[in-house]
């Protein structure tokens, strides 16, 4: 397994240890922290704090809500629909399997353009989550961000400006970043890209594009 080169900043990955991410960037940075020991590191001293605080409190709580008898009805409840089981043998990260259950085989594709495909994951009203295949030494429109975009490098790899991602890497656009992704010669790139608004794009058609392809 190729080893991260580049990590999520510790603030996003506190608010993921406390729950506090919408589901897209949640499943984003899951994702990573799958494939990087480094932030999975992280995270683990995050909740083992978290679980020093929770103790150190004695909350009164009502039995119908306490986390036992959340857990209790959460484990009755039988997953449906894009949340299935994944296969034994799924050829993408843990947190993606639940999604995505058949693996790479199973990713229901849409064209996007110039031989472009995403699958939407997830959107629930703060965040959306999809798969991008970008083929080889494709560049993605020149674009900015109304919000955070994270895109983990699932397969392949891709270049943006001078700084290659490649397989588990992350690379954390903030409001303040324009940048055209291009996938790397020689395999074509698959990620996961999650945001918590849309796009900012600077030529007309992925403007006039952009509601019909929900990016």
């Amino acid at each position: 397994m190729t080893t991260p080169h580049t990590h999520i900043d510790e603030t996003w990955l506190l608010a993921y240890s406390s729950g506090s991410l919408p589901e897209g960037l949640t499943l984003a940075v899951a994702t990573h922290i799958a494939m990087c020991d480094t932030c999975r590191a992280t995270v683990r001293r995050f909740d083992a704090l978290g679980g020093e605080l929770l103790t150190s409190v004695q909350p009164k709580t009502d039995p119908k809500t306490s986390l036992a008898a959340i857990f209790d009805r959460a484990d009755s409840i039988e997953t449906t629909g894009a949340h299935t089981r994944p296969t034994p043998n799924s050829d993408l990260p843990a947190p993606l399997q639940c999604y995505v259950p058949n693996g790479f085989d199973g990713v229901k594709w849409r064209n996007i353009g110039r031989g472009a495909k995403q699958a939407i994951l997830c959107e629930d009203g703060n965040s959306t989550a999809r798969l991008l295949y970008i083929p080889s030494g494709m560049a993605l429109p020149d674009h900015g961000h109304k919000g955070m975009e994270m895109t983990v490098v699932l397969q392949g790899a891709f270049w943006d400006g001078d700084q290659r991602f490649g397989a588990g890497d992350i690379e954390c656009a903030s409001p303040d970043v324009e940048h055209q992704p291009i996938a790397d010669i020689g395999e074509d790139c698959i990620c996961l890209a999650a945001s918590d608004a849309p796009l900012r794009f600077k030529s007309v058609l992925p403007r006039l594009l952009q509601p019909i392809i929900r990016i």
